[in-house]
């Protein structure tokens, strides 16, 4: 299979789909690996790496026409549409669901998309989707710290507190795979910290995972307005996988909080879970303040950290990837649920459930259009 690497197109986005020892593993399984100029360079990898491994250093254009399966980061900008066509498979983080001109451009082309966040193994496991959410997990607490000094316009409290100075209170919103991440670094960093969950089962997880030392909440309208109102810090980590997020963190809320403080939206991906992130923002321009409360909501909060990311990503998405080329996407489709659970749109329909309920598609049976294949 030829596979393309395009540079990404986001502002601010260094991370690239595949290191060079990813392309070493694809070559040496026979497939042919075309990687835009410049791809790697905002993460540390030249072109002279990847052509060391085997790739063709090429044009965006060519990387695009001569694909068969195009790899990304995130999701295709408006000026990468023109490429998209029906013979084309798109293996990227999508976030469909908060980003319907996309998804009109997927289904008028007719391009197969695999979401990696939506690859989901029977567990109900996000294997493609892990590593990023920890990254963006990890770094919340590190993002709101900075932005809690005063000459951002934050409150002026340090996140750990010094001796006779009680520390900052970090509430963190949904205890999947970002939150739990967020509290570890918050708790490591001295913070109170206090995570909010409707599963039971995963507040008793944290509970024991963190022996005490962080507080668990049943998320409820009751406590969620309670804690809020006390939080210096609030982290949003709701997910409902492949969906848009419910706005549970509402205007009200965020008007109660202290002057100052912090809000970090991890989820704005899927278009956020805090009524008052009205917009994404970048790691140029990261905030806004609303009620005096500063809002950060960069939609790609990893692409920070690059290398780390990109090295992160290519471990989870290479034996995927390679599965696809090896076998072609019907027979990996058959072999592999979770991958086929990934599969957002194929021959312009909907195959995702949560995406085509977010934006009012009918969804198509996957094992009916793979048969057909």
């Amino acid at each position: 299979m030829i596979i393309g690497v395009p540079k990404e197109r986001k502002q601010n986005e260094n991370r690239v789909a595949i290191t060079p020892a990813g392309v070493r593993t694809l070559v040496m399984a026979g497939h042919t690996v075309y990687v835009e100029n410049g791809a790697g360079v905002g993460c540390g990898f030249s072109d002279a790496e990847y052509e060391a491994e085997g790739a063709f250093v090429t044009t965006s254009d060519e990387v695009w026409t001569t694909a068969q399966m195009v790899m990304k980061v995130k999701e295709p900008l408006p000026e990468e549409y023109p490429f998209f066509r029906e013979d084309l498979i798109l293996f990227t983080y999508l976030h469909l669901a908060a980003d319907p001109p996309l998804v009109q451009a997927m289904l008028e082309s007719g391009i197969t998309g695999i979401g990696y966040e939506t690859v989901q193994t029977a567990s109900g496991s996000l294997p493609l989707l892990a590593p990023m959410s920890q990254i963006a997990g990890r770094m919340a607490p590190q993002i709101a710290a900075q932005f809690m000094e005063n000459h951002y316009g934050g409150r002026g409290v340090l996140l750990g507190g010094v001796p006779g100075v009680k520390p900052a209170h970090v509430v963190i919103v949904g205890g999947g795979n970002v939150g739990t991440n967020a509290a570890r670094i918050a708790c490591g960093m001295g913070a109170r910290v206090t995570v909010l969950d409707t599963s039971p089962d995963r507040l008793r997880d944290i509970d024991n995972f963190f022996d005490g030392r962080v507080a668990t909440l049943q998320s409820n309208p009751y406590s969620l307005e309670e804690a809020v109102r006390d939080a210096d810090v609030l982290i949003g980590a709701v997910l409902l996988p492949g969906a848009r997020a419910p706005k549970i963190i509402s205007e009200d809320m965020v008007r109660g909080m202290r002057k100052g403080s912090v809000i970090v939206d991890v989820a704005i991906d899927q278009g956020g879970c805090v009524a008052t992130i009205d917009h994404i923002t970048t790691h140029d321009d990261p905030v806004y303040e609303k009620y005096g409360v500063l809002h950060y909501a960069v939609a790609n909060i990893p692409g920070a950290v690059a290398r780390t990311a990109t090295l992160a990503l290519t471990n989870s998405t290479l034996s995927y990837a390679l599965e696809i080329a090896n076998l072609g996407l019907k027979r990996a489709l058959e072999h592999n649920l979770a991958l086929q659970r990934g599969l957002n749109t194929f021959q312009g329909k909907v195959t995702c459930q949560a995406v085509a309920e977010s934006l009012g598609f009918e969804v198509a049976d996957v094992r009916e259009l793979v048969v057909t294949v």
